[in-house]
């Protein structure tokens, strides 16, 4: 089987993506089991729901969060284009901001919960994620040769993402830009690391979490 982001992903029960949120103490982790989950239920709606295909350009605006993680995944898993721009699925946290064809919100809740009531204009990722089926069937799979981002005004393709330097270690990154997200998720599942994300530190806080988690806080992989 050819690797690409679509296929990177192994479920095992190892952590590869845990969240911290400093300011409302939520902690989220996700093992490689639980993300694929997740995935395959975003890819599920993706395709079955919004009729994404291939080449179809999504945009994830939301911040550094596990779900950031969640939904490039699931945009990789169905062959589509995380952009920033000229996006034909738009993808807004609580601020609702979005002018896309098609217009998903998550509330960025703990634990990944609902809005208080669904926004007009959009759905509720709480509520047609977790509705999707939990396994996906790749019918028209992405290659390697895709384009996975455009972002910034640059373009990778599945292969060039995953060519970069690789994370063999569980790391803590700080909020950081969508590009550097998905270069560190792919970077992480191509070397078999792990990413602590965390949200509001101060110093002593990411110092702290680190010594929890069992991280550090300056690895770049390799």
């Amino acid at each position: 089987m050819t690797t690409t982001l679509a296929t990177v992903l192994t479920p095992s029960p190892a952590p590869v993506v845990t969240y911290y949120d400093v300011s409302t103490g939520e902690r989220v982790e996700l093992s490689g089991v639980t993300l694929a989950n997740w995935v395959a239920k975003v890819a599920n709606l993706l395709v079955d729901e919004l009729d994404a295909e291939r080449g179809t350009r999504v945009r994830i605006g939301l911040p550094s969060h596990w779900l950031r993680a969640v939904w490039l995944l699931g945009a990789w898993r169905v062959g589509a284009i995380v952009t920033d721009h000229a996006a034909d699925i738009g993808l807004s946290g609580p601020e609702l901001e979005a002018d896309e064809p098609v217009r998903l919100a998550a509330s960025l809740r703990p634990l990944g919960g609902r809005f208080a009531q669904e926004p007009a204009g959009f759905l509720d990722t709480a509520i047609h994620v977790p509705a999707s089926p939990d396994v996906f069937i790749d019918l028209d799979p992405p290659t390697p040769d895709d384009v996975a981002i455009d972002l910034d005004g640059h373009s990778l393709t599945h292969a060039e993402l995953l060519a970069g330097p690789r994370l063999t270690e569980r790391v803590v990154r700080e909020p950081q830009p969508l590009a550097a997200d998905a270069a560190d998720l792919a970077a992480a599942l191509a070397g078999g690391g792990s990413l602590v994300i965390v949200a509001g530190a101060g110093p002593e806080d990411l110092e702290r979490i680190a010594a929890q988690e069992r991280a550090t806080l300056d690895g770049r992989g390799r």
